[in-house]
């Protein structure tokens, strides 16, 4: 299979510590913490600048999620389902700078890890919390014919639903690292596929998209700069709006992918939602250092179920 990278934004490096850095709040079904001021937009582009809000401190993650090694860290023995005609299992392990896998993880928004299962044309997004095998499984029958699993083991159940090639990427934070870590390696799940284009051009894009329940509107666009800001509405199919739950510790989640580009972007609320007539307001804060179109999936929680709309906004100079 030939190497290609998800489409990422090229980014001034704007993250808060506490997303690369530090344990973020659990998550429950209660209101966090007031969080205003708070913003997470990682992982930046290697050797970039990096901000964040008042007061915390600046550690820089290590990687950006495009290749499988940085800093000593290596993702390894990364498979996919077998195939595309029901669920199956994603594995992989996190090899350290010592040559052994890493068993011994920090929470950031109330994980130890955090996985994207990305399709090459944007089309198939997955945003999976694996669980961590710290013995082994050597010698048992494991998942798809499989012979058991080594310990450091990551595993979770995906349902991709269609073939194709697929970009798989982890940010976590190793004990003792004193920084996130985000990898990504290339995989393949078997079968004929066609690519989808990515939601069409973000200027056709203004009545926002839905899931059959929730929708979500960009208000204009986001534009470049260290400090930008890309403002949501999220409504029913009526256009009224919606009480959000916290999903993971805040009120939604934005992951991001430049079209036609490489790399991912993840923000996170500037502050909290707004109720307003014309819905419900979320506003994001980036730091992008290149226009064009960007495929975000939006995820927010409504009376309990997590919703994913995928949608297209431009990025302006």
């Amino acid at each position: 299979m030939s190497r290609r990278t998800t489409p990422r934004p090229a980014l001034l490096a704007a993250a808060l510590a506490t997303a690369v850095a530090l344990p973020l709040a659990g998550c429950s079904g209660e209101t966090p913490p007031d969080e205003d001021g708070r913003l997470v937009l990682s992982p930046p582009r290697d050797g970039a600048g990096h901000t964040h809000a008042p007061g915390e401190g600046d550690v820089p993650p290590i990687g950006d999620g495009t290749t499988a090694s940085a800093g000593g860290y290596r993702m390894v023995d990364v498979r996919l389902p077998g195939g595309a005609d029901g669920p199956g299992d994603v594995s992989f392990r996190i090899l350290g700078p010592d040559g052994e896998p890493v068993t011994e993880y920090l929470e950031e928004q109330t994980k130890l890890l955090h996985l994207y299962v990305v399709r090459d044309d944007l089309a198939v997004f997955r945003h999976l919390h694996p669980t961590l095998d710290t013995d082994g499984q050597d010698g048992q029958d494991g998942q798809d014919g499989q012979d058991g699993q080594d310990a450091g083991t990551w595993t979770a159940r995906v349902d991709l639903g269609e073939p194709g090639d697929y970009r798989v990427l982890a940010e976590f934070q190793p004990a003792g690292a004193g920084a996130a870590v985000a990898l990504g390696s290339d995989a393949r799940v078997p079968g004929r596929w066609s690519a989808v284009p990515a939601g069409g051009a973000a200027a056709d894009a203004s009545a926002g998209a839905d899931d059959g329940v929730v929708r979500v509107v960009p208000e204009g666009t986001g534009e470049v700069g260290p400090d930008g800001r890309i403002s949501l509405l999220v409504t029913d199919l009526e256009g009224r709006p919606l009480t959000l739950g916290t999903y993971l510790g805040t009120f939604a989640h934005l992951t991001g992918f430049r079209i036609g580009g490489d790399g991912f972007v993840h923000v996170h609320p500037y502050g909290g939602p707004e109720q307003t007539g014309d819905g419900t307001r979320l506003v994001f804060h980036t730091a992008f250092d290149a226009a064009g179109s960007y495929r975000f999936f939006v995820q927010v929680r409504v009376e309990g179920m997590v919703h994913t709309v995928p949608i297209t906004v431009a990025v302006t100079d």
